[in-house]
């Protein structure tokens, strides 16, 4: 007879976790409404690759309010929406990939409308997304967590993934996909949307302040205590 193997630890990490990141950095409240549409999430998803989210949030209103309407940027020309992301870090690239994302919606759905998602279940409504050019796992989780579709999807932008690699909870070398599958299963059961989304943020914070992709500051790290990593680099000092 096989004995129950009894909750996973990585879930008690996560809750700990976060109870040490709310005492460093307070809570976070969500975005205000008229940032959390979905397809307003969507459009800030796709043009934010290594942009700060302020910078991203700004060029967003900033399209919507410059066209008019989401369908109205699915038919800009290339060249003037790369003039409009200027601000952005990859402005050409995350014009091509906007204008894709926003034609191949109205294809689909005859407007730029992710009302439909509300009646799925949360993989596979991002799944949907997925299939459309330049939206990964990373957006797609956004687009389902972030919006008022406040589901519970784990976001895992690059300090996220990386943390959550240093301390053990997902394989070294998992990327966004890899580490999303992982995550998942052991988030504690009572988090909703909304406490997986501070938790994101939070962990963005981490990430930027002390476990940095370089040179990480593993000895003033808060989450010292739980890291694998962190706790192998202060030992061999």
């Amino acid at each position: 007879m096989q004995l129950p193997l009894g909750p996973d630890p990585r879930t008690e990490a996560l809750r700990r976790l976060q109870d040490l990141l709310v005492q460093r950095f307070g809570r976070i409240e969500r975005a205000a409404a008229e940032w959390r549409r979905p397809e307003w999430v969507l459009v800030q998803g796709v043009i934010g690759a290594r942009t700060k989210s302020e910078v991203s949030n700004a060029a967003t209103d900033r399209l919507l309010k410059r066209y008019g309407s989401w369908e109205a940027v699915a038919e800009a020309p290339l060249e003037q929406l790369q003039a409009e992301l200027s601000t952005q870090t990859y402005p050409n690239i995350a014009a091509e990939r906007l204008k894709g994302s926003l034609s191949a919606l109205v294809e689909l759905r005859g407007s730029v409308d992710l009302s439909h998602l509300a009646g799925m279940e949360t993989l596979p409504a991002m799944r949907w997304l997925e299939q459309l050019p330049g939206i990964g796992r990373k957006i797609a989780a956004g687009v389902m967590n972030a919006s008022t579709l406040d589901r519970r999807a784990i976001v895992l932008d690059g300090h996220h993934t990386r943390i959550l690699q240093r301390m053990g909870l997902v394989p070294p070398k998992a990327n966004t996909d890899r580490a999303f599958e992982a995550i998942m299963p052991v988030m504690p059961e009572e988090w909703d949307g909304g406490d997986f989304d501070e938790h994101h943020l939070l962990m963005k914070k981490l990430g930027q302040i002390w476990c940095r992709p370089a040179a990480p500051e593993c000895a003033d790290c808060l989450a010292l205590s739980l890291c694998k990593t962190g706790a192998e680099r202060v030992g061999n000092r």
